[in-house]
């Protein structure tokens, strides 16, 4: 197949947010398609009304766009093949199951609810589990296939229960190649005559998917693992139809950080982490998203091409353009990926690691109260950015991690306080802050006259160095104390001080 040829499609359905194992299926059909210089489509499967999520359909969008995984054909960006929605697509698939059940290879059944009920009792009466309609119990309910003329003609005017059934060949084995699974194979005697056509006039997934790929000349369908046992219909409505089938790639899944089932929207809620590309408001909940927690996009991505895919080298760390140029389909990994969130931070603060302050400023902007950050000095900032860098995993961390930088502390660590504080310590810190103010105000300096006090009189840097950094910080943690200094100035430096002395003597 010429590279020109290759048109892949990410088609998920609104019925609620993107969950970060779809994201990862977009990712692989994004960067084959670049990889092969072929068409990234985007494709909205909203056939299910009923579970129809008003909202979802943006959310997909801004993800995708946050993500940087820009389309080349769907409902915003248009395109020779649209509609790119399915509900608009409605005119186009009662045709090709009218031409199924003309070619005997689909049928009308008007079974109610209580009918296909009763079927399912009947069945597990007999023994059989998992009853389904198929070969073995077509021949007992309410079809084209068993009723007579006069009852068939009746039924197809007047039942509300019409829909089409793809009719399952027995004895038959239905075989494909997958790029990850190779040579797959099918029993017919396994399957079910799925509804095709609902009795509201719309597709299945099933009908609408294959219909869709085929009049958009789709090439490679790169889908989940949980479609595979779907393929078997989708190929044989395939060879019913007369068209030739994509090929298929079935990915691995997303399993729980335990690595025991599959990776699911509660277990965000479960193990504190997000699960959703953006936060999502479902009215009742509120879940979490990578973006507000504070994730790089860039880097969320290259987390996820990891599982479930190898660069085939021990290569980690890769830029968008990089993953391109090594993706291949053969690389795709069949045994599921345990979702590891401590090694998405990783990558997370080895991307914080490598941008510059300008691009981190912007990054960083959201994470901060607006009044503050405009009122901030881009030098300042520029400061904090640079002191802040390599202890920050996510973005939030910046502000969360450093307001120190922007305010006094309010609380101390006085549990650290209390184990060096006395009354010989309050008294060299009166003559520390004399040699301070004496000092050149510049971090090398204050560092040199500081430390070369405490040498010359035989004091544990053990002891003094912490407290000052509790007085500037209120904690034992921060970036270099003497940096910390320079950049707050003598005035602030001081005037701390004296605030976290008189609080340490009144403990």
């Amino acid at each position: 197949m010429e590279n020109s040829q290759v048109r892949v499609r990410f088609a998920p359905s609104p019925t609620g947010p993107l969950h970060i194992g779809g994201v990862r299926t977009a990712l692989y059909n994004y960067l084959f398609a670049k990889k092969s210089g072929g068409t990234f489509i985007l494709r909205i499967e909203d056939t299910d009304q009923n579970r129809y999520v008003e909202g979802a359909e943006q959310y997909i969008i801004d993800s995708l766009e946050w993500l940087g995984l820009h389309t080349d054909e769907g409902p915003v960006k248009g395109g020779d093949y649209g509609p790119y929605r399915q509900s608009e697509r409605k005119h186009l698939y009662a045709q090709y199951a009218e031409q199924l059940v003309e070619k005997g290879h689909a049928y009308y059944a008007f079974d109610s609810s209580e009918d296909l009920a009763q079927m399912r009792a009947d069945q597990e009466a007999k023994g059989v589990h998992s009853a389904k309609y198929d070969h073995s119990t077509r021949s007992l309910m309410k079809n084209s296939l068993t009723l007579s003329g006069a009852e068939l003609e009746e039924m197809m005017q007047n039942s509300p229960d019409k829909v089409i059934r793809l009719k399952i060949p027995r004895d038959e084995q239905v075989s494909a190649t997958d790029m990850v699974r190779e040579d797959v194979s099918f029993s017919t005697n396994e399957l079910d005559d799925k509804v095709i056509l609902k009795a509201d006039g719309m597709p299945t997934y099933h009908l609408a998917n294959i219909v869709d790929d085929h009049l958009m000349q789709i090439s490679h369908v790169i889908r989940g693992e949980e479609w595979l046992s779907s393929t078997a219909h989708h190929i044989l409505m395939y060879q019913f139809l007369g068209w030739d089938a994509p090929v298929f790639t079935h990915l691995p899944l997303l399993l729980k950080p335990s690595g025991k089932g599959k990776l699911s929207k509660r277990d965000g809620a479960k193990f504190g982490f997000p699960v959703f590309p953006m936060e999502w408001d479902a009215g009742e909940e509120v879940y979490a998203g990578f973006k507000e927690e504070g994730f790089d996009p860039a880097a969320l991505l290259n987390f996820l091409v990891l599982l479930g895919w190898n660069p085939g080298n021990d290569q980690e760390l890769m830029s968008l353009s990089e993953m391109i140029d090594l993706f291949s389909l053969n690389k795709i990994v069949k045994s599921g990926a345990s979702f590891d969130i401590d090694k998405a931070v990783w990558f997370n603060q080895q991307y914080i690691m490598s941008y510059d302050i300008p691009y981190l400023r912007e990054k960083i902007r959201d994470f901060f109260p607006e009044e503050l950050f405009n009122a901030t000095a881009e030098d300042f900032m520029a400061k904090v950015i640079t002191m802040m860098k390599p202890r920050a995993e996510k973005y939030g961390d910046f502000y969360k991690q450093g307001s120190y930088f922007f305010a006094a502390p309010s609380e101390y660590d006085m549990k650290q306080v209390s184990k060096r504080f006395n009354e010989e310590v309050d008294g060299q810190l009166n003559q520390i802050r004399e040699v301070m103010l004496n000092s050149d105000f510049e971090s090398e300096a204050l560092s040199n006259s500081v430390k070369g006090y405490l040498n010359e009189n035989s004091l544990k840097m053990g002891v003094y160095l912490p407290l000052l950094r509790i007085m500037m910080c209120g904690s034992m943690t921060g970036p270099d104390l003497f940096e910390l200094m320079d950049a707050l100035g003598k005035e602030e430096v001081m005037g701390r001080y004296d605030k976290a002395l008189e609080a340490f003597k009144q403990s």
